[in-house]
């Protein structure tokens, strides 16, 4: 198969690992990539993602299989409506199931009328400030304030006090970020601890991957504000058997039931972020996506042809035999940041090292890095890369994952020191 990965992150160039180790993949391009996919297939920088008729040309000129969309901001755009109108299949929901992601306050009214748990919640406009207000008053506290549209996974706060929820209520309706924050929905706080869970799915049927558990706070401690994943680790143990049943039987199967019965069924990847409250998962958030950087081990753990596992979700004939095991081993991503991120941060600092950490045995992944014009690997964003251990234990892939991080270099560079502490904690 000649295969398309669309986008330019580490949640891509994971994509693109995995389906370079598949035997079906005869050809694999990227748009517009990143230099650590361009060592995978070819990249096409000069193509925006946002250009569908020229990627639909793109797709037709090189005579594509498939294409697996790797953002969300696409899918909400209608990129998998223009390219299977044109017959070509995509990983990926069409743009009326990627509202899930979209709209935080869509998704919620889903989760309400399919039955899945999740905390109680309300929706407000900018003209309702003092009704959010009220509502917030009949929470305990903290309580969680979300941007309703996408917001590159920076649109949540969790509030401590009446006064941050108020400046936090009053930054959001002042356009903080843009018109994702004109609506937002204000929820109770659950207690509990946080995981993911992804499944593959082609409308009706599905495959539940490694269960991950993300880390969205910027310093150790889960302390800091909230960024778009400092680290991650898979399989965890938070998450067992009997749980895993409880997310296909409460959430996932009720999901795409319901898809189906609004005429939307959804095929491509369901991001399932979960807090479990006393051993029950209850919905914070869905993605219509892989996340990241929980792609980053969820991905290179899988045993099998992931090539054939996404196509055949994409036409809608889940093959779930094309996986022989979803962790056949631990992965641990520690993400390698710059200065001032999630803030505003300085780019062009020169990367050294990945060489020597991937000699270690580590895998790196590449997630806001370019070549600058003397052809120097630099900085380009807030997460730049991705450092992956693998191993028969977590503890094994966790040492492996921070040995091999030590040994890259950038000007401003920082990473959280205990990513899967809590795992190491239960263990």
């Amino acid at each position: 198969m000649k295969v398309l990965v669309l986008g330019k992150g580490g949640r891509e160039h994971a994509l693109a690992y995995a389906l370079s180790q598949s035997p079906t993949v005869e050809r694999l391009y990227a748009i517009p990539g990143n230099p650590g996919i361009a060592r995978l297939g070819d990249i096409h920088l000069e193509i925006s993602i946002n250009d569908y008729d020229q990627i639909l040309a793109f797709c037709k000129t090189h005579d594509l299989d498939f294409v697996v969309v790797g953002p969300e901001d696409p899918l909400a755009g209608g990129i998998a409506d223009v390219l299977e109108a044109a017959g070509i299949p995509v990983f990926g929901p069409q743009k009326a199931a990627a509202q899930l992601e979209a709209s935080k306050a869509f998704a919620k009214k889903v989760m309400q009328q399919a039955g899945i748990p999740t905390a109680a919640y309300q929706v407000f406009t900018e003209d309702q400030l003092a009704a959010a207000l009220q509502f917030v008053e009949t929470l305990s506290l903290p309580v969680v304030i979300k941007a309703d549209g996408l917001a590159a996974g920076k649109g949540v706060i969790i509030a401590e006090t009446l006064p941050e929820a108020e400046s936090t209520l009053r930054s959001f309706f002042a356009g903080k970020f843009g018109r994702a924050s004109q609506r937002v929905v204000v929820e109770e706080f659950l207690q509990g601890y946080e995981a993911s869970v992804f499944a593959i799915a082609d409308g009706f049927d599905f495959l539940l991957l490694a269960p991950a558990q993300d880390h969205k706070r910027a310093y150790d401690g889960d302390q800091g504000p909230n960024t778009g994943g400092m680290g991650a680790y898979a399989p965890t143990p938070l998450v067992d058997a009997a749980l895993l049943r409880k997310v296909s039987e409460r959430i996932v199967q009720p999901l795409l039931q319901y898809m189906r019965d609004q005429g939307t069924p959804y095929r491509g990847c369901l991001y399932c972020g979960l807090m479990i409250v006393d051993g029950d998962p209850y919905v914070l958030e869905f993605n219509v996506r892989f996340g990241d950087p929980e792609a980053q081990v969820v991905l290179p753990i899988i045993q099998g042809d992931v090539a054939q596992l996404l196509y055949s979700a994409a036409t809608g004939i889940l093959i779930p035999e094309s996986v022989t095991e979803v962790a056949a081993q631990y992965a641990c991503c520690v993400v390698l940041a710059s200065e001032g991120y999630p803030g505003s941060v300085e780019t062009g600092k020169v990367i050294t090292g990945i060489e020597a950490a991937e000699e270690l045995g580590a895998i790196v992944f590449h997630a806001g890095t370019k070549r600058n014009d003397r052809g120097q690997l630099v900085t380009a964003g807030g997460r730049v890369l991705g450092v992956t251990g693998l191993g028969t234990t977590l503890e094994a892939a966790r040492d492996l994952a921070y040995r091999a991080a030590d040994q890259i270099h950038f000007e401003g560079k920082w990473y959280r020191s205990d990513i899967a502490w809590q795992a190491v904690q239960s263990s």
